[in-house]
């Protein structure tokens, strides 16, 4: 029987490349998968029911809120999105490690529910180039950039309560700062494998024989 396996809750400011961290950890290690949400929202072209996301109705969204069912859940642009904890317990007890790339607030009611969870903050190296990431985009009106270093602000001193910090470099700098972001993830999943309560079963088996 497999060793169970772990979550691993990743959150960050908007524009510090925590999506494409994400991504680039699944495309390099797949023994390791991504917690798929579940939403309101309608389809996109080329998405997959149970693969993209879980797509529900808003009357069966409101059932598994009674149900207690979701880790967290959140309104966003006009949509609902939540993690349902009934999927993840089973990718975990199939010993999949799984990645829940989520907001702060989210990443905390999480970590709160579930001691076993890992959280993991990525940082830009500083705020100046947190800003010019927001400004290359070319999406964000001057007043949207304002509010959003406002709110990394608010997010960024969340980050103590987390176990694990990344700094994802400026690429300006470190050519290879996202395969090295990356890098980090995976190297904080590996270890993880490694701690006590993933082996205790292996080691009560292995001196339980030797006693024999």
């Amino acid at each position: 029987m497999p060793n169970r396996g772990r979550l691993f809750v990743i959150s960050g400011p908007a524009g510090v490349g925590k999506s494409e961290i994400v991504k680039k950890v699944l495309e390099r290690h797949p023994d390791v998968s991504l917690s798929v949400s579940c939403t309101t929202r309608q389809p996109r072209p080329g998405e997959i029911d149970g693969v993209s996301y879980h797509f529900v109705s808003d009357a069966r969204f409101d059932a598994l809120i009674g149900e207690d069912a979701f880790y967290e859940w959140a309104h966003v642009h006009q949509n609902r999105y939540g993690t349902l904890k009934s999927v993840v317990k089973k990718q975990l007890e199939e010993g999949r490690d799984l990645i829940l790339e989520i907001d702060v607030q989210g990443c905390l009611q999480v970590m709160a529910q579930d001691a076993t969870v890992k959280g993991i903050f990525v940082c830009p190296p500083s705020r100046e180039n947190l800003e010019a990431r927001l400004r290359k985009r070319g999406t964000e009106s001057e007043a949207s950039i304002r509010v959003r270093l406002n709110n990394v602000a608010k997010e960024c001193a969340t980050a103590y309560k987390y176990d694990y910090i990344i700094i994802h470099e400026d690429w300006a700098v470190r050519p290879d700062a996202l395969e090295a972001a990356a890098d980090e993830v995976y190297a904080i999943i590996s270890a993880s494998r490694r701690e006590l309560e993933s082996n205790r079963a292996f080691l009560d088996h292995l001196n339980e024989s030797l006693k024999a």
